[in-house]
Parts: structure tokens; sequence; C-alpha cells
């Protein structure tokens, strides 16, 4: 047994005993004596469907079809799913009545109908192949036997000839019953009435979500206006139309079996963008939810397959900014002796932006990961990029730090002047750091030194801060086309 049909058959096992044991098992079960009746669901039956995504590439699906199903036994075709659906987490409910139906085995078939499983399910069967004959101004044909496809490459029984590679098209009497256009879950279920409303929920791969931030930033660096977007992408083999969308932002667990299907989201290319239809925007009430954030869609809104879609999320104005230029040291330095020699030359400073997610700066709201890009306006108007970074998902209350880059007119060296052991493990030593402005202004330089360890500063040019066990501050002013020496020793331990 291939690896694919063991993991089917695994998972096809483990759901239907879930099914079963978690209340299917009542006496009497109906229809569980019988023949068994054929019966068939399509998306056509759907009285509503709602999809919950998670921000790390999977999704939660609801939907209530309204369902004619013959009474007693029946093979009921579930069509419509997603195409990387996890079908042990199935859960099917009645709607009408829990006593009126009972499931006792699903199975998920997969086995799609393309030109290579065709050929696979015509091995050792007979088939016709045609060939162009330039002579006759038509076709020939031959009764061929399929003898292996393996590599892709059919192999024919033809009369008493085997051969390969045959240039012309091939013709099969019929399609193999066992062979599906698109992934379907079928259920050996009972009922006892004619028409059943069924409640679906299941996870699916290949559907997920992203925010996406915009900052336009004003003249004097110190205010901005914030647009957030939700990106919604859909490659899960399925359409959702005029679904309940939810978002949960947080890191949720999930645990995904291996499958020989690429049921992970990697990024596809998707075909066309759109936003939710309707007079007014459509938008998100945010919620506390456990341990994670629910954002709910006010209205529904329709998500194609292979379809990108944005949703507005956030927009807030004159947003207060705190930009800062850093230097960041290494720890390194001060367990070594590099007397003499440079530590970093030439070291570009860092640009950043802190921003206080609070009400009182027009924000307050929790924010879900995702990339922000920055942009301003030139002196003719036009509004250039200057820079992006991702942000972790951020409470309310707190403060936002995203890079931007580095600034190019201020640079720095730093060396170590002095050094000398104290010990196994802790030592005391000497630094200078040249700050150089080339601009027109001046500047504040935040120099922050991660020490590595316990550290005591014997002596410095300019206040130090102590911001944790581990590392120390200097707010450095430069004046503009300036430079400013920092110098300062410190005893460090690190063990």
């Amino acid at each position: 047994m291939s690896t694919q049909r063991l993991t089917s058959a695994l998972a096809t096992f483990a759901a239907a005993a879930t099914l079963i044991a978690c209340g299917n098992a009542k006496s009497p079960k109906p229809g569980f004596d019988g023949p068994v009746h054929p019966g068939q669901s399509t998306a056509a039956q759907r009285e509503s469907v709602g999809i919950t995504v998670y921000n790390s590439n999977f999704g939660l699906v609801r939907e209530v079809r309204n369902i004619d199903v013959p009474t007693g036994r029946v093979e009921l075709e579930f069509r419509d799913v997603a195409s990387y659906i996890q079908p042990e987490t199935v859960h099917v409910k009645s709607l009408t009545n829990a006593d009126s139906m009972a499931i006792y085995e699903q199975n998920y078939r997969f086995d799609l109908l393309t030109p290579g499983t065709l050929l696979e399910k015509y091995v050792g069967k007979k088939v016709k192949l045609y060939r162009w004959n330039e002579a006759t101004n038509g076709e020939d044909s031959f009764d061929a036997e399929v003898l292996s496809v393996d590599g892709g490459q059919p192999v024919y029984k033809i009369g008493d000839r085997i051969t390969y590679g045959f240039p012309g098209r091939i013709a099969f009497p019929d399609v193999p019953a066992n062979l599906i256009a698109k992934p379907t879950l079928v259920w050996l279920l009972g009922s006892s009435v004619a028409k059943q409303k069924l409640e679906v929920t299941y996870l699916t791969n290949g559907i997920g979500w992203q925010a996406d931030y915009v900052l336009d930033v004003d003249d004097t660096d110190t205010l901005g206006d914030l647009k957030g977007w939700v990106t919604l992408r859909n490659s899960s083999g399925v359409a959702y139309e005029n679904a309940q969308l939810k978002l949960v932002a947080g890191n949720v667990q999930h645990f995904q079996p291996p499958q020989d299907q690429d049921g992970a989201y990697d990024a596809p290319v998707m075909a066309k963008a759109s936003a939710a239809a309707g007079n007014a925007a459509p938008s998100f009430v945010e919620e506390g939810f456990f341990e994670y954030h629910l954002y709910s869609l006010d209205q529904p809104t329709t998500l194609l397959d292979n379809e990108q879609k944005q949703v507005s999320l956030l927009e807030a104005s004159g947003i207060k900014l705190g930009k800062k230029l850093i230097f960041n040291g290494s720890s390194y330095a001060y367990r070594s002796n590099y007397s003499g020699s440079w530590v970093t030359q030439n070291q570009k400073v860092g640009v950043f932006l802190d921003i206080e997610n609070k009400e009182s700066n027009h924000l307050g709201m929790p924010l879900p990961k995702g990339a922000l890009r920055v942009y301003k306006k030139d002196k003719s108007g036009a509004k250039q990029f200057i820079g992006e970074d991702s942000i972790d998902h951020t409470p309310r209350d707190e403060k936002v730090r995203i890079k931007l880059g580095e600034a190019f007119d201020i640079v720095a060296d730093k060396k170590q002047i002095d050094w000398k052991p104290l010990g196994t493990c802790s030592s005391e030593s000497a630094y200078e750091l040249s700050l150089r402005n080339h601009k027109e202004k001046a500047e504040n330089v935040l120099v922050v030194e991660p020490a590595g360890g316990d550290w005591t500063i014997v002596a410095s040019s300019h206040p130090s801060t102590k911001e944790s066990q581990q590392v120390f501050t200097f707010d450095v002013p430069v004046p503009a086309k300036g430079e400013v020496k920092v110098t300062w020793r410190v005893r460090v331990r690190w063990c």
C-alpha cells in the first residue's frame, strides 16, 4: 500500500471512530440494515457558510446544507469541500434531529481524474490508440493493452509486440468509478427522515491571512497616518460565497500530520484581487477570544478560489511618532582584548520609528502581526517609499518600534582603548566611540551597549542609563556637520 493510501486509510479509520464515539453510537441506529441508496450534496445546497481564518495559514470551515436524502442506509457524497481538507477534523451534526441520523463510515476520496491516473487505472486493460497517417489523411487505430505506466511512460502490447513512446492519442472506453473530478467526502449513514439540515465543520490548509500596514509620515517626521489592511489568500480549492468571515490573531498551536498532498500554503500566484461588495465599507469588530484576538467582518463576503482579497482593518490619523537614530554595540567586545584595533569602523546608524499603540495616540486596538511599510512625500509632493519592517502581535498600550533602514549621513567608529582581565570571566575595558554627523542639522544618537553580563561603569564622558542588567545606553547630541566622541570604562562579569 502506498504512503498516500495508508495515510488516507488511517485518517478515514480515525475519523469514523471519532464520529461513532462522539454521539453516533445510539440505539436503535436509523438505517443500519437494508440496501444502500446513493445520495449527493453540492455547494448549491448551502444555507450558510462561515470561515475562521488563522494567521498560521489554515482555516476552520463551517457550513449548513439542506440535503434531500433517501431514508434508510445512504452513501452520501458530500462534494465541494476544500482540496486541502484535513478529513480527520470533520464533524457532522444533524440540525433537523440529532436522533434522526447516524454516520457509520467516512471516506475521503482524492484520487482525482487526470491523464496520469486514468492511465494507471487502465494497466492490464484494453484501450484504443490512434496515429495520424499522412498517406491516407486520416487516423489509423490500434487495439492495445496497457502494460505499465511507471515513470509516466506508458508501455503497450499491440498484437504480439511490446512498444512504448507511441506517437498518437489514447482513447479510453470509460472513466473508472473510483476516479473523481474533485476531492469528496463520502459518508455511509443512516437517516430516518427524507430531508436533513446538516452542519459540517472541518479544518483545511491552503487559506491564510496577514495584516499589512501603510504609514504616511509628515514633513517633520513627528506625525503619521496609519492604514491597516487584512490580506486574505485562498488556494484551498473551493470558493466561499457570502461567507461570515472571522480572523484569529495569535499563535495558535496546530498539529498537522504528514501528508502526501501539499497542504501547506506557499503563497501561490493569485489570479485576481477584489474588495467586498456593498455600499458601506466593511469593517472588522475586535473581541478578546481565549488567549487570542478575534476579528469579525460586519457583513458577508465572498472569497473565491485562487483569489487574494484585501479588507480594511483600521484607519488612524495624526499618530505621534518618535524618530530615533540608534547605534547598537556588540557584547563580544567586552570579553576579549582588541586594544589598538577597531571594534567597528564606519558603521551606519539605524533609523527607527516608535509608535505608542494607545487611545490617546488615536490607536489602542490590538494589532495583528504583519508588514508595515512607510512612505513620505518629497519636495515635489510625490510619495516615496522610505522603508518597511515586520511587527509582531502588539496588544493595546504597548509600543511598536520599526526599523526603516540606516542613516546615510551619520557614521560611527568604535575602538577599544584598554582591556585587562580581572578573573576567569570578568574584565575591565575602555572604549571610544566617534559619532560624525554630516547633515545640516543637529541630531541625537542613542548608543545601545549590550555588555553581555553584570556591568559597572567606572567612568564615562556622557551620562549613562541602565536599560537592564546587561544593557546600558548613552543619549548623545551630535551637532550639525560635527563630531562627538563618547568614552567609557566598564567592569563586566559574565559568569
